[in-house]
């Protein structure tokens, strides 16, 4: 049975990565790409996905959403993931350009296009929770949200609490945890080591 797969992304090296591991899939099918500033400016996450695209050879469409927090400033990973957000790696742009309109009104239109869709998200949560808002119907279409975000149960890595992408856009984290989404979240623990699953949860 193939899985449809809705990513919204701040593309830089660990997201590109995810990405690739999607589209490797033989029973996903990755219907749109939305992308969300965090790591880096929201140009430059647009340019790494269609980049990322790009090196995979496949035609998924891309559109731009969110350029800033909804409250607060606008903060990146530049000093880990570099300028460019790919290790500084001097990557040309890419010769793909992506679909008209904004990244939100794309989410509504994917998600109502595809009911039980996988929603994966891998940046700030400023372009779901921005759906939301604008189409509260699409929260019972989506089948499974999976947030790589937050850290529980674990130190973070921005501040002893907070992980990076919830901590970029915590108010836009409030309206996707409050909103009734079948959320799954895929915290820092994971990225540490320190989930503590058995071996027959990996399995499972």
């Amino acid at each position: 049975m193939v899985r449809t797969f809705i990513i919204d992304t701040d593309t830089a090296s660990d997201d590109a990565v995810a990405i690739l591991m999607a589209l490797q899939y033989p029973d996903v099918e990755v219907a749109g790409i939305t992308v969300v500033h965090g790591n880096v400016p929201l140009h430059q996450c647009l340019a790494n996905a269609l980049f990322t695209l790009e090196v995979a050879g496949v035609d998924v469409p891309v559109w731009a959403g969110a350029d800033r927090p909804l409250l607060r400033p606008a903060s990146t990973a530049q000093a880990f993931h570099g300028v460019d957000g790919l290790g500084d790696a001097g990557y040309g742009p890419p010769s793909r350009t992506p679909e008209a309109g904004h990244g939100a009104d794309a989410l509504i239109d994917l998600v109502r296009a595809n009911p039980g869709c996988t929603l994966v998200t891998l940046g700030p949560l400023t372009n779901v929770a921005l759906a939301i808002s604008r189409a509260p119907d699409i929260v019972d279409r989506v089948g499974r949200c999976v947030v790589m975000g937050g850290a529980a149960n674990t130190v973070g890595n921005v501040t002893p609490a907070a992980e990076f992408n919830i901590w970029v856009d915590p108010d836009a984290a409030a309206i996707v945890f409050r909103s009734g989404l079948s959320v799954e979240m895929v915290g820092w623990e994971l990225c540490r080591g320190d989930a503590g699953l058995s071996q027959d949860e990996y399995e499972a």
